[in-house]
């Protein structure tokens, strides 16, 4: 029995070889695809939960809460004292870890200096997350000061061959460490990104009793059990019970959630990255289900060779449910063969997709799971694709197509529905990338509000700040910056924000404003080529005083309602702060996110980071030479880690550039497939007209005529497509475009461009058998066709 199948299975796909070819190509390549975009959205669900305590493994973050009347924001920067204090005090709690950096740092040994990425945490990190320990015992190896763990590759950089063990080095030419563990090189799908870990207690870079300073991620690991809802409630009032002046609550967030849920609005999980996971993953079905449209149609449009088979089977005795059977064996059988040829697609392509996705996935071959979820798949693909065309087939009367090989008529009706449908979903996918790429250049050539061309930030390092000045001056006068400025932090980050403001005759129950904050020492404006509306700029070395004063953008005077707010004073945390400028409002979070009201500092103590302008005169790579030359000689324990404005604003953009690639990718892969099937239904057409074409070239049709007979039928199929595929890729796209802030008015020309891709593409596929058939002999076809 199971040789006859195969015998027959086999005879069949030797004997219509090019609907096998296309088939098993078009299954072939919507498989691989299908495999790939599965590989990246399991990768992107298993963020993270390859701990072992997983289930219990939770991040705080903090909430505005609703009784101030303002706009209630999440954000996971947490006090020093919150991890020990929920330790302390809640038994629910099995541990709690604090989390800082990574930071590059340079691990001096020997003669060797290597920037690492290196992170504080304290000493429960490596018991609550699984990361795999090569060498050292987990529970003791971040007890003692001083100790450090190191990932096995940079180990392999800094000792060579040595056992690295018990080694000391020194970080930043300063503290000296030991070596108390090894850890495997962490996977990509983490969170966490670091090469070394240090305990938290080693640094006093924070106050740990400050309830203020929001500076590390905290992490905890509950009990068994215990109900999370139970536990946000209990913990809610932590830092205002600690700290009464706190306008904050506090709540935890399952490890589940930490990647794809990174988004809150009005402090409930909003989204994140699972949108462009859900997107993508979508594609891949919709490509994985042309692919098996285009095995019903073909098998369809096979279906009157094989009406005498089924006749001749059900008279001698075959049932309908052994045909079916039957049938839906020899599909599962091609998609048997498909999913092998996927395979080798998808091995092929490995390597070039990871640098698209930026990951590093990997297929399994060697796991028993894999090979079960691939059976699974490739049943599931076969089922699929053969369904109709083995109910069809199996449903032919045999005495009616014995006789007439009757039946034609519903396939070709079965066939134009399939060819629609193909490329209605094709056309779909293709306006669909059309937008998506128009919305994201959209948003990007959005005007940000300040040059980023030639400028360039630095984090102050070591001893950049006590040299300031120095550096200043001498990036000046060697001509290679323009301007040099000190701020909180780079100009693309949202530098935190704050409740806590009061100006003129404000209404004390009046909704409270969240105010976006910022600080420089001076020079801002120009180094940062924001434009100056009314004022001045802060400059703490000409006006001492400016300590007190600020900057607000055009957002903070509309919300303020200050008529001339130059002068004026605005009140935070009991001190009167001047403004002295106005500027432009300019983009520094997300730029999909409404601009907020911002206040900057003048301060002279927070500042984390120096920005400088290129001379647009010289070229960049001598001006950066030149930067490189001060900065080492004035910092020279530290490496020139620098970071230009404007590649970093493109950072902003990459989920979405990257979601955005992998459409338009696939919407082509999309086409490609039901090109392929359109080949192969347009070679059977042509070969069952063949005498049909023949006697009209006799009677004096022209190639032309024929031509166009042959491609008028299928173009009238792309264009019902496009008329069914138009305004469902516009009401898809709409509901897209309502997630932006700021977004594009979908234009015709997005349909236009869609539906005359998909009718030239079409008709030239077609015209090839067209023309082929139109060039050929008329007498041969006449005389040789039945």
């Amino acid at each position: 029995m199971v040789k006859n199948f195969f015998k027959f299975s086999i005879r069949n796909l030797v004997k219509n070889r090019l609907t096998s070819f296309v088939n098993i190509m078009g299954l072939s390549v919507g498989m691989a695809g299908a495999i790939l975009i599965f590989l990246w959205v399991q990768n992107e669900f298993s963020y993270d939960q390859f701990h072992e305590n997983k289930e219990n493994l939770y991040k705080v973050w903090n909430r505005t809460p609703a009784s101030l009347n303002g706009p209630i924001n999440c954000w996971p920067a947490m006090a020093p004292p919150v991890g020990p204090v929920l330790k302390q005090q809640f038994p629910e709690v099995k541990a709690t870890t604090r989390y800082d950096g990574p930071e590059g740092l340079v691990c001096n040994y020997a003669d060797k200096a290597i920037v690492v990425q290196s992170a504080d945490v304290d000493p429960a990190f490596l018991s609550m997350f699984s990361f795999p320990l090569v060498e050292g015992n987990r529970e003791k190896a971040l007890n003692e000061s001083n100790s450090m763990v190191l990932t096995v590759s940079v180990a392999k950089r800094i000792f060579g061959d040595e056992d690295p063990m018990g080694k000391t080095v020194k970080l930043n030419g300063k503290e000296s460490y030991r070596v108390t563990g090894l850890l495997r090189d962490l996977p990509n799908n983490t969170e966490f990104k670091f090469d070394c870990l240090v305990p938290v207690s080693d640094f006093d870079r924070f106050d740990a009793n400050s309830w203020s300073d929001h500076k590390f991620l905290t992490y905890i690991q509950l009990q068994e059990g215990s109900s999370l809802e139970r536990f946000n409630q209990r913990i809610k009032n932590l830092v205002v019970d600690h700290a009464p002046r706190a306008q904050v609550e506090i709540f935890a967030q399952p490890s589940s959630q930490w990647h794809l849920y990174s988004n809150f609005e009005n402090g409930k999980v909003a989204g994140g990255p699972i949108e462009n996971v859900r997107q993508v993953f979508i594609i891949a079905c919709l490509i994985l289900l042309i692919a098996c449209i285009n095995f019903m149609n073909l098998a369809t449009a096979q279906s009157e060779k094989r009406a005498r088979e089924v006749g001749v089977r059900k008279v001698i005795g075959a049932t309908k449910s052994r045909l079916i059977r039957q049938f839906l064996g020899e599909s599962i059988f091609i998609a048997g063969i498909a999913g092998l040829i996927s395979l080798v697609l998808v091995k092929t392509s490995l390597h070039a997709f990871n640098l698209l996705v930026s990951q590093n996935l990997e297929i399994g071959y060697g796991s028993s799971l894999f090979w079960m979820k691939g059976l699974g798949f490739i049943l599931f693909a076969g089922l699929l694709a053969g369904s109709y065309p083995a109910f069809f087939l199996s449903t032919f009367r045999p005495v009616m197509v014995l006789k007439a090989n009757k039946g034609k008529t519903n396939a070709i009706n079965v066939r134009k529905l399939l060819v629609v449908a193909q490329f209605t979903l094709a056309i779909v996918l293709i306006i669909s990338t059309l937008v998506i790429n128009q919305q994201l250049q959209w948003i990007q050539q959005r005007d940000n509000g300040y040059e980023r061309n030639n400028l360039v930030e630095h984090r102050i390092t070591g001893d950049i700040g006590k040299n300031y000045e120095l550096i200043k001056n001498e990036l000046l006068s060697s001509g290679c910056a323009t301007s040099v400025c000190k701020t909180g932090l780079a100009i693309t980050m949202n530098n935190g924000s704050d409740l806590g403001f009061q100006w003129g005759n404000q209404d004390p129950e009046q909704k409270r404003v969240r105010f976006s904050e910022f600080a420089t020492t001076g020079n801002f404006v120009h180094t940062m080529g924001l434009k100056l509306i009314s004022g001045r700029d802060i400059d703490l070395s000409l006006y001492p005083s400016d300590s007190a004063s600020i900057l607000i953008n055009e957002t903070a005077v509309t919300v303020t309602g200050l008529i001339h707010p130059i002068g004026q004073r605005i009140k935070a945390g009991g001190q009167n702060l001047t403004i002295v400028g106005v500027i432009k409002d300019f983009i520094n979070g997300s730029p999909d996110q409404r601009i907020e009201p911002m206040i900057i500092f003048g301060s002279k103590y927070w500042h984390n980071n120096l920005a400088f302008r290129l001379n647009g005169q010289n070229p960049v790579s001598k001006n950066m030479q030149l930067a490189e030359g001060i900065f080492k000689k004035y910092n020279p324990g530290y490496p020139f880690n620098y970071e230009f404005a404007d590649e970093a604003y493109r950072q902003k953009f990459q989920e979405d550039i990257r979601a955005s690639m992998l459409s338009g990718i696939f919407a082509g892969l999309s086409i490609f497939i039901s090109c392929l099937g359109l080949f192969g239904v347009a070679a059977h057409i042509s070969e069952n007209r063949t005498k049909e074409i023949g006697i009209r070239k006799v009677l004096g049709a022209s190639i032309a005529s024929v031509v166009k007979l042959m491609t008028k039928e299928f173009l009238m199929l792309v264009i019902l497509s496009f008329l069914i595929a138009a305004p469902l890729g516009w009401w898809t796209m709409n509901k897209w475009l309502q997630g932006f802030t700021y977004r594009i008015n979908i234009g015709w020309l997005s349909f236009l461009i869609a539906g005359s891709l998909a009718a030239t593409i079409a008709v030239l596929t077609v015209s090839f058998h067209a023309l082929k058939a139109a060039i050929s002999n008329p007498v041969t076809a006449i005389r040789t066709v039945d």
